[in-house]
């Protein structure tokens, strides 16, 4: 059977605070918590709810009596549809309060840990227009909002390139100016749906598995690099020709215009091939004189200043005196191990991507750096007894897991290991307490740094360092 959501309402709920997946939180007359993504804390609303489980109810506010002063006006036109930026009714002060608010309350409350002063936040130079990575997404069908259905309008275009609605695989919102990505990102998108368009060119349907355009990613850097890379569903030469050439041309500053035949039922592009249509196949970053050749299928921190400031940060807390071993765990690309290496005697990374060891090893060979090591392996099976036999005991680990942390088996490899100093590096500082609380009776938690990567959603980065009891 069932659960059943009856819909109530509780009128007059204080909004008291914020956190969890970006939603706010209230108290019911009848104590139980209320979820909401509509509001900030310091709202005064009336509350209907759509959803009740044991212990919790999730709602929206109907109606508000009064609003907080935490409130700030949205700059976005789509704010409240498309889902990117939760919290940008919020301003920015308020949003890092809530950040660090979480960190602290995960740390000691999944972790159960002795921490030490908390320092402040660090706070992102800028708040808009901070991204180096967007993916759009083309639809037949594009989401109305709405105001739209409600005005009954004839809108003639479904076609749509943009976000997902949130929760909804299918469901595209078109989008005319994004805050997130700098120029050239909206004329860019903008051109190239209007020029599909004109000429007649088919928006792929998801559920129908149809059409031709599929996706666009662009990536911009911090040297003027921008790449482009179209996903078409089916090969369509004469118009993938026309609309890569016009592109090309609009933009002669796109450095990168690349392109996939992608026809199986997802979007990854980690299987596919390819292929480079225009200009190079990759694009570069550069942080403290390093260069990272980055590809279409490359990961690099989507906010280039902020992660620059986080991986400082990581350095500061390992404290590096220049005759260390340092382990590099989930290294990704080798951004961390180059970025510590001149600080250190040797650097071993550990990743499970092979793509991504590949181009670890040919950065550290376009910045001269000879004193890293890169091995690709699932970390919980390579991280052994044998690799650590082979390649060293280190005296500093850095880890920079998955939102899902540590595998326990990596946990227990540290501990086995024990090494002076670990600095763990996480996007989820729940998991990030989870694993420290394993650590615990030998590790004690030094120093806590959060970093704010991510301004207007609720997402926050977090450095710990751990030093043996």
């Amino acid at each position: 059977m069932g659960r059943r959501n009856k819909k109530q309402i509780f009128e007059n709920v204080l909004v008291v605070d914020a956190g969890a997946k970006g939603k706010s939180v209230a108290k019911s007359p009848d104590g139980a918590v209320i979820f909401m993504q509509n509001v900030v804390p310091g709202d005064v609303v009336d509350v209907e709810t759509f959803k009740k489980r044991k212990s919790y109810y999730e709602g929206k506010a109907i109606k508000f009596h009064e609003y907080s002063d935490k409130r700030t006006e949205p700059r976005c036109q789509h704010f409240g549809v498309c889902g990117g930026c939760k919290w940008q009714d919020m301003a920015y002060e308020h949003q890092l309060f809530y950040k660090q608010k979480e960190v602290e309350e995960n740390l000691k409350r999944i972790g159960h840990l002795e921490l030490p002063p908390i320092t402040p936040i660090l706070g992102s130079a800028k708040d808009y227009f901070y991204r180096n990575k967007m993916e759009f997404s083309f639809s037949d069908s594009r989401w109305l909002t709405l105001e739209e259905i409600k005005s009954e309008e004839d809108f003639g275009d479904k076609d749509a390139l943009g976000f997902h609605i949130p929760g909804m695989w299918d469901k595209i919102l078109d989008i005319e100016k994004c805050w997130l990505q700098a120029d050239p990102s909206n004329a860019i998108r903008n051109s190239v749906k209007e020029f599909a368009v004109k000429h007649n060119m088919e928006f792929f349907n998801a559920r129908n598995q149809t059409g031709f355009l599929r996706t666009m990613m662009l990536r911009t850097s911090s040297t003027g690099d921008i790449m482009v890379l179209f996903q078409f569903y089916k090969e369509d030469k004469a118009n993938r020709i026309l609309l890569m050439d016009y592109i090309g041309d609009k933009f002669p500053e796109i450095t990168s215009l690349q392109y996939v035949i992608n026809g199986k039922a997802n979007d990854t592009i980690y299987d596919q091939e390819v292929i480079c249509y225009k200009g190079e196949d990759h694009i570069f970053e550069e942080m403290e004189g390093l260069k990272f050749k980055i590809n279409a299928k490359s990961f690099y921190q989507t906010n280039s200043e902020q992660a620059f400031e986080l991986y400082k940060i990581t350095r500061d807390f390992a404290d590096l005196k220049g005759d260390e071993l340092v382990y590099d765990l989930y290294t990704g690309t080798g951004t961390i191990a180059q970025f510590v290496a001149k600080n250190a005697k040797k650097v071993v990374g550990v990743e499970a991507v092979a793509d991504a060891i590949t181009a670890a090893n040919e950065n550290a060979q376009l910045n001269g750096i000879d004193n890293v090591e890169f091995y690709v392996g699932d970390m919980k099976n390579v991280f052994n007894a044998d690799f650590i036999n082979q390649h060293g005991h280190p005296d500093v680990i850095i880890t920079d897991p998955p939102r899902d942390g540590m595998h326990k088996d990596v946990v227990e490899q540290i501990l086995n290991i024990a090494p002076a100093k670990v600095v763990y590096v996480s996007c989820n500082s729940a998991t990030q307490a989870r694993d420290l609380q394993l650590m615990d009776a030998m590790y004690k938690v030094t120093k806590v740094q959060p970093v704010d990567m991510f301004p207007q959603t609720h997402h926050v980065e977090n450095v710990v360092l751990l030093e043996k009891r």
